[in-house]
């Protein structure tokens, strides 16, 4: 199990670019990226290389939109593919984030 976290600062405007497997093991990983959002008002995740996600991995993406929404920023998901994309559906998480599907 292993993930790799790239960023992308473009402006104000952070792409986050996740490849491998986002679960409890990795999460933290994922987190420290996230700690330092200072002048971040778009905060993107492009889910391209992310092949699986687990329930830890969606905490870490819901406290980054909590986070966001309390700056005046937005977040947004992009190149989810279809078995991510159909856990967002179904635990009711593609209702409140901005997700585009592959």
């Amino acid at each position: 199990m292993s993930l790799t976290v790239k960023k992308k600062d473009d402006g104000d405007t952070r792409t986050i670019l996740p490849k491998g497997i986002l679960d409890i093991h990795t999460s933290p990983m994922l987190e420290k990226e996230l700690e330092d959002l200072n002048g971040v008002k778009i905060l993107v995740f492009d889910m391209t290389s992310l092949e699986m996600i687990a329930s830890a991995g969606f905490r870490v993406l819901i406290a980054a939109h909590k986070k966001m929404k309390k700056n005046g920023g937005s977040m947004k998901l992009i190149h989810v593919n279809a078995e991510i994309m159909k856990v967002c559906r179904y635990t009711g998480f593609a209702d409140v984030m901005d997700i585009t599907a592959d």
